[in-house]
């Protein structure tokens, strides 16, 4: 079931950030996304409009859109990959907004093919001083017609 954020999800949720992040980015001290959890518990989340998905009392996955269209976060926990959840999440931002955007880290490939797979195509690049590593720029819009 997706439904918004509450606020007694935000230790599930930070802790499924915390893990889901660092593993999908191995390339990356984990120490950075440690140091980062008050960012995004502090500024990112308030400031977002979040969706989780549950299935009973877990949750296993969330998406945050900030500034009305730009995706900050889509993660599943690990164990839960491969189910779909992913593509629910991003699905019911979608059903809320016209056009989305998102930053992901090039070395990312899984998600860089998830995102396409869904209809983001890379617009950009960017380098991420913090990390010393390249992203893409993707973009989404409503009207775009999926590739065959």
């Amino acid at each position: 079931m997706i439904r918004d954020v509450q606020p007694a999800d935000l230790p599930a949720l930070l802790a499924l950030w915390l893990d889901s992040t660092t593993a999908a980015h191995p390339f990356i001290d984990p120490e950075y996304w440690q140091q980062s959890l008050p960012i995004v518990r502090d500024s990112y989340l308030p400031g977002a409009r979040t969706w989780v998905y549950v299935e009973g009392q877990c949750l296993l996955g969330f998406i945050s859109v900030m500034n009305a269209s730009f995706v900050g976060a889509l993660f599943v926990a690990q164990h839960a990959t491969g189910r779909g959840i992913g593509h629910a999440l991003l699905s019911e931002a979608k059903r809320h907004f016209a056009a989305l955007s998102l930053e992901v880290y090039q070395k990312n490939t899984a998600a860089v093919a998830f995102y396409h797979r869904n209809g983001f195509r890379i617009e950009d690049s960017a380098w991420q001083e913090e990390t010393q590593h390249p992203t893409w720029i993707m973009h989404w819009q409503a009207d775009q017609m999926p590739s065959q």
